[in-house]
């Protein structure tokens, strides 16, 4: 909980405060990198924040209640899932419904691994800030004033631009992207969950379309922020790649591929056998083999004989 709180208040920092001061970064002058039209306010694009925001706390939440009702109600059926997650976890001393357990487990992972996600990419935005293509229809430089008699020459400093101090601000963050990394996160998560958790027949199909349904609705999220000139290339796929990359360290380090307890302790405890040093006992020969072998020997020197 302390960590969680943390995270968030971080989060909230980078989000909503001054605290942390994005690095100003020049331009060439006329640069057509940074020379594309205006596309508007956020809540005008194709995928708005709300939608955005709305769908990676929503879905992933009643994806990841439904599949755990499902697979506890499968398991509570043979009697054996219930009893096992009681003694494992609690010691029939405070019983704590596995399905409560695990759901909320789940889902405080992802919720963690979402303000995380959060953080990085605000901090990416804040250390370089990356300008975005259409920054110089916002800052609005005064050329003449500049002296930008030759494309070639670098203008630097805030004093260059004339416009929107906060449309401006906005502009010089754009790397990595938000949207690509928090869209690529809760489908990356969600993808890992579903193949992990959903054994049932019938679903060979069903869980790869279900999967890459939502693994392309991540990757149009990218494309319509380079499609709207809101962020270049570069943005989206460092965007992309922290997204990923803390969804698939968040399940196979610390929700341990979605499995139970029971299964983790079990490895846990084979392992522990495994290095445990072996005592080798030394054979003691009994009786009635010591007489077979006396009786051995004499039959073969009566032989010789």
């Amino acid at each position: 909980m302390v960590i969680m709180a943390g995270t968030v208040m971080l989060a909230y920092y980078f989000e909503y405060t001054d605290t942390f001061t994005v690095n100003v970064q020049g331009f060439f002058c006329h640069d057509s990198a940074y020379r594309k039209p205006y596309p508007g306010p956020e809540d005008s694009s194709a995928v708005p924040p709300v939608l955005l925001y709305s769908l990676a706390a929503g879905v992933p939440v009643l994806v990841i209640i439904v599949g755990e009702t499902a697979v506890f109600c499968l398991q509570l059926a043979t009697r054996d899932f219930e009893n096992q997650e009681k003694t494992i976890l609690t010691g029939d001393c405070c019983y704590i419904n596995p399905l409560v357990r695990r759901t909320v487990r789940f889902l405080g992972i992802y919720t963690f691994g979402l303000f995380a996600t959060d953080i990085f990419v605000n901090a990416g935005q804040v250390v370089t800030g990356n300008l975005a293509p259409h920054f110089l229809a916002l800052c609005k430089p005064n050329y003449t004033a500049l002296g930008c008699q030759q494309y070639t020459q670098f203008i630097s400093g805030e004093e260059a631009c004339t416009g929107n101090p906060d449309l401006i601000m906005r502009a010089r963050k754009t790397f990595p992207s938000k949207e690509a990394a928090l869209s690529v996160y809760a489908a990356m998560y969600l993808t890992m969950y579903i193949t992990n958790t959903i054994k049932a027949k019938g679903t060979r199909l069903a869980k790869p379309v279900l999967c890459l349904g939502l693994m392309c609705l991540a990757f149009l999220t990218g494309l319509n922020r380079v499609a709207e000139y809101r962020n270049h290339w570069s943005d989206v796929i460092a965007g992309f790649l922290v997204g990923i990359s803390i969804a698939v360290f968040l399940v196979v380090c610390v929700v341990n591929n979605f499995k139970g307890r029971q299964a983790e302790n079990e490895h846990i405890h084979m392992d522990n056998l495994a290095q445990m040093p072996t005592i080798s006992i030394p054979r003691v020969e009994s009786p009635l083999e010591k007489v077979t072998s006396v009786q051995n020997h004499i039959t073969a020197f009566a032989e010789v004989t």
